[in-house]
């Protein structure tokens, strides 16, 4: 059975992608950062629907913790071959002039040196294979930063920058990297947006809907399969069509 690693998997978008990539038939391994109520419960959760998964508490922007991460996950479901790069942080809004470094730092963590260092853990395994799987998760948000999320914008495009480089060079490998970029999906964390947001939001979707963590899953469902396997150095924009404007 195929090991899928999924960071930032406890709640929210990843909790998704993790069922998702279960029901799709892969042994799902579920991260988030603290051991709490919420990565065991996004695990029994698919334990339940007869799938195969353990949970895994670790922050995915250490080095010594990642690693430790992927040999855990490796003793307990298989080596990892398709690596979903989901897990974020805070995203705290500041206008430019208030924006030091550090708050950069803060959002490269999450966006480049978490996929740098897990890419070290897993791609000597996938290489060793000759296959593999890399989706990440980026955002709409690279191409329409909205005032006061210049950090996180900037860490973002990194990231896409970074899939295309990687796609690039390891293809010849047998590994893939692609990555998906959602348009505005409320989860738990956007519970305090007001309705009003929410609905000029959605009036400027074409397709006349928010969407749903379920869109976001298939589009990974889809980077992660054997399928894909020709299909490397992408972008796709889950959005409902807002990026034609």
């Amino acid at each position: 059975m195929s090991v899928a690693l999924v960071t930032g998997s406890s709640r929210g978008l990843g909790r998704v992608i993790a069922r998702r990539l279960a029901r799709d038939g892969f042994a799902v391994a579920v991260n988030g950062h603290h051991d709490d109520t919420d990565l065991k419960t996004a695990a029994e959760s698919i334990l339940a629907e007869g799938g195969r998964a353990g949970a895994f508490a670790a922050d995915v922007t250490d080095r010594r913790q990642v690693g430790e991460l992927v040999d855990a996950v490796t003793a307990l479901l298989g080596p990892v071959t398709v690596l979903v790069l989901n897990a974020t942080g805070p995203q705290p809004e500041a206008p430019v002039s208030q924006v030091d470094w550090p708050d950069h730092l803060a959002q490269l963590d999450f966006f480049v040196r978490s996929p740098v260092l897990l890419g070290h853990a897993v791609l000597p395994g996938m290489r060793a294979r000759g296959h593999g799987r890399i989706v990440h998760v980026d955002s709409e948000v690279a191409d329409r930063p909205p005032p006061g999320r210049s950090a996180y914008a900037t860490a973002k495009s990194a990231q896409i920058g970074l899939t295309r480089a990687w796609a690039r060079e390891l293809a010849p490998d047998g590994i893939t990297v692609n990555t998906v970029a959602p348009g505005f999906i409320p989860v738990e964390r956007h519970a305090e947006v007001p309705a009003a947001e929410r609905e000029q939001y959605r009036a400027s979707v074409p397709s006349g809907r928010l969407g749903t963590p379920e869109d976001i899953a298939a589009a990974v469902s889809f980077f992660a399969s054997e399928e894909a396997g020709f299909v490397t150095g992408q972008r796709l924009l889950v959005d409902g069509g807002r990026a034609l404007g």
